[in-house]
């Protein structure tokens, strides 16, 4: 096994960000190197314990390199937090052959697989929340996963079935803040307490 295999996903994307090859990169492989490096940064900081300097410096690049990608720290946390955002959203788009409890099932499960990989980012993501640019991020993806659901699970959706859904992805985060802090469940049981809990909000809604 080489030096690189043993190293964590996160300091690997840093390794390579340091090496003198990544000079040569194309331009949209170097911007995605310094997205993935940022997004453990801010997974791990504070957005106020980071500044550009000791990004570019934990990235092992020069901070002109990183102004010129980013102009300023919240485009570079904006950006990271989009690029995370569309992570997900390829991760749990729904499959087109299944019905569509089994598509939204294996979504939410895709879903909480990636929360499991990043338990740090998913938490301070949800603390961060009354930041304008994460709660705008939140409120998007919310609305869309919403419309998704109605869609696929509840057409001709009256006002209460609306707010029986919307209601619902505010308890999912709920619960699966609970998950994270005591570790107490598989997240098949998360998977199945919170569709069983969608098909409780529909039905009563009806």
């Amino acid at each position: 096994m080489s030096v690189d295999e043993g190293l964590h996903p996160s300091q690997r994307t840093l390794a390579a960000l340091a090496q003198p090859a990544y000079s040569r990169l194309p331009v949209d492989e170097r911007r995605r190197r310094l997205l993935e490096a940022s997004a453990d940064l801010f997974a791990t900081h504070s957005y106020d314990e980071l500044s550009m300097s000791r990004i570019a410096r934990e990235a092992g690049i020069s901070k002109g390199l990183l102004y010129h990608y980013f102009p300023s720290k919240r485009e570079l946390f904006v950006a990271t937090l989009q690029q995370s955002a569309a992570e997900i959203a390829a991760l749990t788009e729904p499959d087109p052959e299944l019905a569509p409890m089994d598509a939204l099932a294996a979504s939410l499960d895709a879903f909480l697989g990636w929360i499991e990989e990043h338990p740090v980012a998913y938490g301070k993501l949800m603390r961060s929340s009354a930041q304008p640019e994460v709660e705008d991020l939140i409120a998007d993806i919310r609305e869309r996963t919403a419309r998704r659901i109605l869609d696929g699970l509840a057409p001709g959706a009256t006002p209460r079935r609306r707010a029986a859904v919307r209601g619902w992805l505010w308890l999912m985060d709920g619960v699966i803040l609970d998950w994270l802090e005591h570790r107490d469940m598989e997240r098949a049981e998360i998977r199945d307490l919170l569709l069983g809990a969608l098909g409780g909000a529909i039905e009563a809604s009806a």
